[in-house]
């Protein structure tokens, strides 16, 4: 599958903006749009989660841990783990989804 920047998918979802950019039977990729002010309370899903911060600052929470993540950093969130990202300042991030999340499509 081939997304143009013109075919890109903007959506929402707990009010938080993004961009579906590709997905497939096995993986989803989806540019996270955050905002001042967005709140990504903890929740889980089954879908592991891997992320790169393209911009912006972040503090992420999983697993008892929790770290400040900035540009250039990434992170993988295993399936069923509670996690939360707390913006501090708002930015770009890039989500790749296993297997796809079906309440982003």
């Amino acid at each position: 599958m081939i997304v143009t920047s013109d075919d890109a998918q903007n959506r929402r979802f707990l009010g938080i903006d993004f961009v579906l950019l590709s997905h497939g039977s096995e993986s989803m990729v989806a540019k996270m749009l955050y905002k001042q002010g967005d709140n990504v309370p903890f929740h889980k899903h089954p879908n592991e989660q891997s992320g790169y911060v393209i911009s912006g600052r972040y503090k992420i929470y999983f697993n008892d841990n929790s770290a400040e993540i900035g540009p250039g950093d990434s992170y993988t969130i295993p399936r069923d783990v509670e996690h939360r990202i707390e913006i501090i300042s708002p930015g770009e991030v890039l989500d790749v989804f296993s297997p796809p999340r079906k309440d982003y499509l």
